[in-house]
């Protein structure tokens, strides 16, 4: 608030009385009173009094030689000093008492469709994030598309959110101490105190939303897991600390600083400290050791950074420490995720494990790639930005060729996902060779494809980016795979019911030997029960593809039995112990066909009527 003019009364002697009255250092009566608590009267009166000072001074430093100072000008000094001493301590005071309390549960922003920002308490810590070890429900739709809803946290149109800080009438005061304190050469002072006062003010918001003193040791010495719930935090935090703390000390310094380099330097004064200590969690995530698990969150960082730099643009000059800061780290987590990718790309090919999985089912690397792939589809907007170069397919000889010009095309992401199933593929049909049982290392591959396809079919953006091509030859190879069990199992089976060799003819007779037809019934009924002893154990997850292939091998099977059952059964039930021979109907071989691939743990009885 401005007084107005001095009045006839208001001499230098008079101002004199006022200032030296509020002398704390030697006024009993005055110390531990604050003037602007006082009726407006006062303030006014003092404030007057700091103009009259403040123009005597300065016409007596005009008016007099250097080399003279009398006792006028001595008192003036003197009297200014003090003032300045209580405007200090008075604009200490109304900073401290005036200040507007944060409610830190209050303040958490999510942005809107339209351009206007709310601010609205989140509660809940829910995270949607899938986990690649995570199995989906279903045949591959995956069980990460809750991601994409969570993500969207991550971006919101720019939401700078000022708030008040002091009241109206608060900030007019400090305003009016301000012009005194600069004027009379204190503004130094001035920004000290209200640096001083401010800056524990920040630091006292940034404890209650979570943000307190560590160092970048102390984050990478905490567990991933831990370490994982306190990005959720951080960035909701992060963005409350940017968006209002930050842009509402700024616009507080503004409105009391006249002087653009003042209120600048007051406000880097007040937030530096407290900027540092922000962003000192996600640098260390940015330069810690690199791992699969942690791209996701490394990305949702990224994101929660590129959503703020706006923000930070617009608070904090270019050349600023905090301004800097934040871009070096969003670089290094972009780096990071870009080496993340890299790295995991080259372990999916040298995954080393050889113990084949029981009964020929879908390799727990499968699922964690494939689920690992349809999380990175999640974040196709952010990666597409990220990615930039193809992948790095080297010149190792055990290594899958991949034909770009096949893929022209196709966006370095995309590349990037093709490459990571090709190098699956090829490091399973590496494991396929540890099966001592041909047939069963048709099923694994085949079930193992058929895994991949069912991924990628089930995600939009996973299928998009793929693309149909690719697709179309995935799908081959896991026909192919089952075509070739197919033959390795049932070409022996289907050969003991064919007529060569049963038919004899001589000078007495001719027709088909009793004996050999006995003993095609027995091979026939022994290699039956060895697959189906050995291939109900086996494990074909997928309830379609099960379906499908017992309904490929009864087309070939059941047709060509009953065809010899028909042809032959007689000769055998005119013999002795038909029984021996003749044990299983058509029916019964359909009805036993319903056992392959359910994956028992021990091989049923075979039954029969």
């Amino acid at each position: 608030m401005e007084p107005p003019g001095l009045d006839s009364d208001g001499s230098l002697e008079t101002a004199e009385r006022i200032i030296l009255r509020w002398d704390s250092t030697a006024s009993e009566e005055t110390r531990g009173k604050m003037i602007f608590q006082s009726d407006r009267d006062e303030v006014d009166r003092f404030l007057r009094a700091v103009d009259e000072i403040q123009r005597s001074v300065s016409s007596l430093s005009f008016s007099s030689p250097p080399s003279s100072v009398d006792d006028q000008e001595v008192k003036a000094n003197s009297a200014l000093q003090i003032a300045m001493a209580r405007l200090e301590e008075e604009f200490r005071s109304i900073l401290l008492s005036q200040t507007s309390a944060f409610e830190p549960d209050s303040l958490f922003l999510e942005s809107s469709s339209s351009s206007s920002v709310s601010l609205i308490a989140e509660t809940g810590e829910e995270d949607c994030e899938g986990d690649p070890e995570e199995e989906d429900s279903g045949s591959g739709s995956g069980s990460s598309r809750l991601t994409r809803s969570r993500r969207s946290s991550y971006r919101s149109a720019s939401s700078i959110r000022e708030m008040d800080l002091l009241p109206p009438e608060a900030a007019s005061d400090l305003r009016s101490i301000v012009q005194r304190m600069v004027a009379a050469g204190y503004s130094r002072e001035c920004i000290q105190a209200y640096g001083s006062v401010r800056k524990s003010a920040v630091e006292t918001i940034f404890k209650q939303l979570g943000i307190v003193k560590i160092s970048i040791g102390d984050v990478q010495r905490l567990e991933w897991e831990v370490i994982e719930g306190k990005i959720r935090k951080w960035i909701r935090a992060a963005k409350v600390c940017v968006r209002v703390v930050f842009s509402s000390e700024k616009r507080l310094c503004s409105q009391l600083f006249d002087a653009a380099a003042m209120d600048e330097s007051c406000f880097v004064e007040t937030v530096k400290t407290s900027a540092q200590r922000l962003f000192t969690f996600p640098e260390a995530i940015s330069i810690s050791r690199r791992s699969p698990e942690k791209l996701f969150k490394i990305l949702d960082l990224h994101d929660a950074m590129d959503d703020m730099m706006s923000d930070i643009e617009a608070i904090f000059d270019a050349d600023s420490s905090v301004h800097v800061q934040a871009g070096e780290i969003q670089t290094r987590l972009a780096e990071a995720a870009r080496g993340i990718l890299s790295e995991f790309e080259n372990a999916v090919l040298r995954e080393p494990s050889v113990v084949p999985v029981p009964g020929g089912t879908i390799h727990p690397l499968t699922r964690y790639v494939m689920n690992y792939i349809s999380l990175i589809s999640d974040y196709k907007q952010t990666l597409n930005d990220l990615i930039v170069s193809d992948p790095s397919t080297g010149s190792d000889p055990n290594a899958p060729v991949m034909d770009f010009a096949e893929l022209e095309g196709k966006s370095p992401l995309a590349l990037h996902l093709i490459w990571l199933i090709m190098v699956l593929h090829y490091n399973l049909e590496e494991k396929s060779h540890h099966y001592r049982d041909a047939s069963l290392a048709h099923i694994f591959i085949m079930n193992n494809i058929h895994y991949i396809v069912q991924k990628v079919k089930g995600s939009p953006e996973l299928r998009e980016m793929i693309g149909d091509h690719y697709l179309r030859k995935l799908t081959g190879i896991f026909r192919h795979a089952a075509t070739n069990y197919q033959r390795s199992t049932w070409v022996r089976v289907l050969n003991s019911l064919r007529d060569e060799g049963l038919h004899v003819t001589g000078s007495f007779s001719s027709g088909v030997s009793r004996s050999a037809l006995r003993e095609r019934f027995k091979a026939f009924n022994a290699m039956f029960e060895d697959v189906h002893r050995s291939q109900s154990t086996w494990s074909v997850p997928d309830a379609q593809l099960r379906e499908e292939l017992r309904i490929s091998l009864s087309e070939h099977l059941i047709p060509a039995y009953r065809s010899f059952l028909g042809r032959f059964r007689g000769h055998i039930e005119s013999g002795r112990h038909p029984e021996n021979y003749l044990k299983y109907s058509v029916e019964d071989i359909e009805r036993i066909v319903l056992d392959f691939f359910e994956g028992y743990a021990h091989p049923p009885n075979v039954r029969r009527r």
